[in-house]
Formats: C-alpha cells, sequence, structure tokens
C-alpha cells in the first residue's frame, strides 16, 4: 500500500495527532514548575519544539502533494491526573505511545524519504515515552504484533 491514496490520509491523521500533542504538551508545559521539575520542564518544552517542527513537517508535505492540510481544533480533551508532576509526565509517556501509532501508520503508507522520515520520528517517539517512563515496546505504535 505503500505510495498508494493512503498516503495523503496517513500524513493527515499524523497532522491531526500533532496538533492534539501541541496543545496537550503546551497545557503540560503550563502545568509544570520550572524551578521545582526543571528536568520535566525541559523535557516538555523539548517535545512541544520537536512536536511543532514535526507539525510544520507534515503540512509541507501535505501540501507538496496538493492537499489541504487539516486544521487544529479549537480544544482538545486533556488527561486526568495532571495536578502533580508525576501525573504531568505520565500524561507525556501517554501522548508519545499514542504519536507512535500515527508514526507507524504513516511509515507503512510512504516511501523513500517520507518513510525515512516517518520512521526516525516513530523511534524519536518512542523514546520520549521511555524518558517520560513508559514501558519499552518490542514494536512501537504496532500493540497489536506485540
Amino acid at each position: 500500500m505503500a505510495g498508494s491514496d493512503a498516503l495523503p490520509e496517513a500524513l493527515q491523521d499524523a497532522l491531526a495527532a500533532e496538533h492534539a500533542a501541541l496543545y496537550v504538551v503546551g497545557v503540560l508545559g503550563g502545568r509544570t514548575s520550572q524551578s521545582a521539575a526543571p528536568v520535566l520542564f525541559t523535557r516538555l518544552t523539548s517535545a512541544y519544539d520537536r512536536h511543532r517542527d514535526q507539525r510544520d513537517r507534515l503540512v509541507a508535505e501535505l501540501e507538496r502533494l496538493g492537499v489541504d492540510p487539516v486544521g487544529a481544533e479549537a480544544a482538545y480533551v486533556l488527561p486526568g491526573g495532571l495536578g502533580s508532576a508525576a501525573g504531568v509526565e505520565t500524561a507525556l509517556g501517554d501522548l508519545e505511545t499514542r504519536l507512535c501509532a500515527a508514526y507507524a501508520a504513516l511509515v507503512s503508507a510512504s516511501i523513500s524519504t517520507v518513510r525515512r522520515w516517518a520512521g526516525e520520528t516513530l523511534t524519536a517517539c518512542a523514546l520520549a515515552a521511555l524518558d517520560a517512563g513508559e514501558d519499552a515496546e518490542p514494536l512501537p505504535g504496532l500493540p497489536h504484533l506485540d
């Protein structure tokens, strides 16, 4: 299916996931004290920058294909348990784990440089999930194959 009409759909799905990630990471950053949790704050800042860059890359790929990129929603459902640094870190790990699925689908639907980038991004999300305390998965983004 690589290189077929599945590519625009997979790009749109990944873009929608990145829009949600940016919203949620922004909220997580707003709930995290830079002085009380400097490592977590730095991780959130890096995540925001990485997801913004990924969003921009997805938009560029869709525009290159002549497809109008899906826009961001006005708001997204937030995870619970954000009253502590541990809860924020758990939410970040869950978010990165969910993004793995979007990028695994993009790897499957793409070829060439898009596939390489999607694979690298999948790896980055999986490593970020590990950094946030998630368990290692044999096939990140593909839990049904474990």
